[in-house]
């Protein structure tokens, strides 16, 4: 009997010793589980909540928010959901995702700034961004993709948009007609330049998925961009150019050192 009571007072410790408290640096405690004031505090500075007239009420919106994710959380637990094959891949795939990232940002922050010679070379490559930005108002017509190659053909071959429209009309391909605005800034550099080259009135073709787009510009209205605005977004933009061939560059010099096996059927095709 006194071994009975002895056991049982030191599973009421150990029981007891593992049950954590609300006090701290712990601000919630979750079915066991701890809200740290670390948590807190980043998703505060992440997320302050609409209408919170003052700290005190946004971080205890912020609080309720965490608590609601924990229970949800500790819920797909019970469901076994984090032992599923989907949850492991993509827990899998969001690691890597980070690591790459950080991998990058560490590359990006410990390099050199880009020259002014490099920023104004990207600034000249990209005259659809900067100097020569414009805004364009487009007349289009939408319509889905020819089964015929030939109709295809007679479209690419149509120098105005109403052309465009009787090859649909007499192939009897139903078409929309629509209007939009674009930024010339968001054009790839090789794009912008086939557009500029067009005559007045020239339509350009954009396929899709299922479906393309006929347009001629009607309107051209100017934007550039110069002078510190542009700097800084050409700075950038070299910056990120140059993290992407960082990133290049350091997957061949890895392949070439690398002992890559593949399942028959599964390797590459040798070029």
């Amino acid at each position: 009997m006194r071994q009975r009571i002895l056991f049982g007072i030191f599973v009421a410790l150990i029981s007891s010793g593992c049950q954590k408290k609300a006090s701290g640096q712990t601000v919630a405690v979750v079915n066991n589980e701890e809200i740290t004031a670390g948590e807190l505090n980043d998703a505060l500075s992440k997320n302050a909540p609409a209408g919170a007239t003052n700290t005190k009420e946004a971080r205890a919106a912020i609080l309720q928010q965490l608590i609601d994710r924990k229970l949800l959380v500790q819920q797909a637990k019970n469901d076994g959901l984090d032992k599923s094959p989907e949850f492991i891949n993509q827990q899998r795939r969001g690691t890597e995702d980070l690591l790459i990232s950080m991998l990058v940002s560490r590359k990006v922050n410990t390099s050199q700034l880009p020259s002014a010679d490099e920023v104004n070379r990207y600034e000249a490559a990209h005259p659809g961004i900067f100097a020569n930005r414009e805004l364009w108002t487009l007349s289009q017509i939408v319509y889905p993709l020819p089964v015929d190659s030939a109709v295809t053909t007679k479209i690419t071959a149509a120098k105005t948009l109403d052309e465009v429209a009787q090859v649909l009309s007499a192939s009897g391909i139903q078409s929309t007609r629509a209007s939009r605005q674009i930024d010339s800034a968001v054009l790839p550099p090789t794009i912008y330049a086939q557009i500029s080259r067009l005559r007045e009135g020239e339509p350009f073709i954009a396929p899709g998925p299922g479906k393309a787009v006929a347009s001629v510009i009607t309107a051209r209205k100017p934007q550039p961009l110069s002078g510190d605005q542009a700097r800084q977004i050409a700075l950038q933009s070299v910056r990120r150019d140059n993290a992407g061939k960082f990133v290049q560059d350091r997957i061949k010099e890895l392949k070439a050192k690398a002992k890559i096996e593949y399942q028959p059927g599964f390797a590459p095709p040798k070029s």
